[in-house]
Order: C-alpha cells, then structure tokens, then sequence
C-alpha cells in the first residue's frame, strides 16, 4: 500500500524543493563487494546466487526509511512494504519483469524466486506486486563488468541495482555493484550506509 504525503513530513523536503524538477535526479554509486561468502553458501545449500544477494538487497533496504519513500509525478509517497523486481529470460528468447515481495524469512523469500520467475519465464508475462515500493535489481552474469547506469531523466524513479558476472581471485570472490536512486529519495550518505548494509547482510549469512 501507498499512501501520498507532504514532503516535509519525510525529511525530504529540502532534497524534494532541489531535485523534484531536475531533467537528470537520478545517483549512481559503484561498491565492489566481498560476495566469498555468498557464493559458499549458494554451492553448499543450492540456492541461486542471483536469489541470495537480491534477498541481501531487500533485507538492508527493508532497514532504510528511505527506501520507504519515493516521488512520483511531482508528488511524494510512503510505502509499507518492499519488492525486488528482477529480470527474467522468457522461454521465447526475451525479456519480462517479476517483483519478488521480500520477506525476512530467507526459505519463504526462496520459495517465492523460484515460483514467481518459473512462471514468468513460461507464460513471457510480467508479474507486479501493486502497492509495494520496488528495488529493481539487473544481473547480466555473462561478463564481467564494472559499471551499469540504467535511465538517468527521472522516468523511472525507483532505486535500481546491476551487476555482471562476479571475479574469483585467490582469496576472495568480488562483485561489482552499480547502484542507482533518485537524489529526493536519498542522499549520498543514506546510499553508502545502504550499500554496508548489504555487504553486512551477505558477511551474516549462514552456511
């Protein structure tokens, strides 16, 4: 559910009198993540790794107001709940969207992946959770790569995360991470904390 309320009721109402009318909101943030401990753990339980660091994602968003926030059309609004939305490959060689509506139970939020884009890729139908704030993720695990910028006018406003294909070294196993959000949701420093956050989710994940 979402609910419209005055910027000053948000804490954003200083950003959302100096970004709400800008051509180009939109922030990015690059972080290489540790994700070592990630891939262990989707080897040894047979979890997607695509699915554990999405779950990673939604758990430290779920722990920032301002991911609870988001402007819309020259108005803002304040969600209750979150969705990871993810790309999936279509059985007739395109593209659909599916939103993931993220749970802090890790076996429910798996369950749920695994249906919800199982379906998506057999019936090339987009599935939206309506009323919920999206993170939108994109992995291309095809190559490596060290930036993604999605859309920057503002158009699609929601925070959105990409990454390429993750880098084994001897030691450690990285990760960049491209991370994009519009400057009236947060500010730089709500994004680094944000982005601890999920490194902190996936060094605290059981294997």
């Amino acid at each position: 559910m979402k609910t419209e309320i005055l910027p000053q009721e948000s804490g954003r109402e200083v950003a959302f009198e100096m970004w709400m009318s800008s051509l180009q909101p939109m922030v990015t943030l690059v972080k290489t993540l540790d994700v070592s401990r990630l891939l262990k753990m989707s080897k040894r339980r047979g979890m997607k790794f695509n699915m554990l660091l999405c779950w990673c994602i939604g758990k430290a968003a779920s722990e920032v107001e301002e991911f609870y926030v988001l402007p819309e059309e020259g108005k803002l609004y304040r969600y209750d709940e979150l969705t990871v939305n993810v790309i999936v490959n279509n059985c007739k060689g395109g593209i659909n969207f599916c939103d993931i509506p993220f749970s802090d139970d890790l076996q429910q939020f798996n369950q749920n992946y695994l249906e919800l884009t199982t379906q998506v890729a057999k019936e090339c139908m987009n599935i939206d959770k309506e009323g919920r704030m999206v993170v939108g993720t994109s992995a291309l695990p095809q190559t490596e790569l060290d930036c993604i910028v999605n859309q920057y006018n503002g158009i699609y406003n929601n925070p959105f995360l990409a990454w390429g294909k993750y880098r084994k070294g001897w030691f450690k196993t990285t990760l960049p991470v491209s991370f994009q959000f519009h400057h009236v949701q947060m500010d730089g420093g709500q994004a680094v904390r944000f982005l601890a956050k999920v490194q902190q989710e996936i060094d605290e994940l059981p294997y």
